[in-house]
């Protein structure tokens, strides 16, 4: 199956977040932007607590847009009911039903609270594909799923050897997954790499327009990636990316304080923090007569958009971004 596709583009904003774990906006960094389409890439939760989930909610709806796509994370657990029920049956000493019911829910319940929130515009999104017609009548054609590489006993992961299918559908606009693809802002505080080399391959063999995670807190950031020509048989990000007109749009070096940094880019990265701290997003653009404009399966814009950060940015910035998509008329 394909998408059916319409000539003329239409200018459409996201506002893309991921990894808040169970926290509100403070007043005085809550995005005050109306974009046509809020993202929320997973990890809702840390405990995956009926509160928390109740938390995201209003986190939800305090975002101006009409539309807001939310996906599961691996802290999500009790949206995964085969990991819910052995987290509580593997219990030692067992757990109270009772209280299970009251701090985690029934199964299927947290879901229900989502599915009660579409009246404000949100929409939780099972893996798989999905189109929506926007308010600004341009055509969304989006692939979801919230799986990543196992990194213990947490919701909707994998083992690493044993991989995922991604079943990223050709003419899909927007990938929304909760971990990143392998060697695309993934690395870990410890120099890891920790994405998912399946799901490289089928984002670069779709080059949808967008694609935005978290999972990864410490590779916050954003790049326009330029894919080559052709591809490899087994695409990877040493092979597959033409480096040379490949944009780093900004990461968090761009912000943290280092060893080497001269007192010039000291003083240039504290006004550049504080600029942003006061726009409560980092904003970029893509389109027709932007600088950097995406050409539609030649470039994939990938963006981090985690959250919870560390000690030095407790807050990391929601990414604001302006794109091109056909319209539905």
């Amino acid at each position: 199956m394909e998408f059916t596709r319409y000539s003329t583009s239409v200018k459409t904003r996201f506002l893309i977040i991921s990894d808040t774990h169970g926290m509100e906006f403070p007043s005085e960094n809550r995005p005050l932007q109306h974009a046509d389409v809020a993202i929320h890439c997973g990890d809702l939760t840390e405990e995956s607590k009926l509160e928390e989930y109740r938390t995201s909610i209003r986190l939800l709806k305090d975002i101006h847009a009409p539309l807001k796509l939310v996906i599961a994370g691996n802290h999500d657990f009790t949206m995964d009911t085969a990991v819910f029920k052995k987290k509580v049956a593997d219990a030692r000493p067992p757990l109270d039903p009772k209280l299970v019911r009251k701090v985690y829910g029934d199964l299927g319940e947290a879901r229900q609270i989502f599915e009660e929130a579409k009246a404000a515009g949100i929409v939780f999104l099972d893996e798989g594909n999905h189109q929506f017609i926007l308010e600004n009548r341009a055509l969304l054609t989006v692939y979801a799923s919230p799986w990543t590489p196992s990194l213990g006993d947490w919701g909707f992961q994998y083992p690493q050897g044993q991989g995922h299918n991604f079943k990223i559908m050709k003419g899909v606009d927007l990938v929304v997954t909760h971990g990143p693809a392998k060697g695309i802002m993934d690395y870990t505080d410890a120099r890891q790499r920790a994405g998912c080399s399946d799901l490289f391959q089928a984002v670069a063999r779709a080059r949808p327009r967008l694609h935005c995670f978290g999972h990864i807190h410490e590779g916050w950031g954003a790049k326009l990636v330029t894919w080559r020509d052709r591809l490899t048989e087994t695409p990877s990000h040493f092979t597959d990316i033409d480096n040379e007109r490949t944009i780093i749009v900004e990461k968090l070096l761009g912000f943290r304080k280092s060893k080497f940094d001269t007192p010039e880019t000291k003083e240039h990265k504290s006004k550049k923090a504080e600029f942003y701290r006061q726009e409560r997003c980092y904003a970029t653009s893509h389109c027709t007569g932007d600088s950097n404009p995406l050409e539609s399966g030649v470039n994939t814009l990938f963006v981090n958009a985690a959250i919870q950060g560390t000690e030095e940015h407790p807050l990391q910035m929601p990414w604001l971004v302006d794109l091109e998509l056909l319209s539905a008329a």
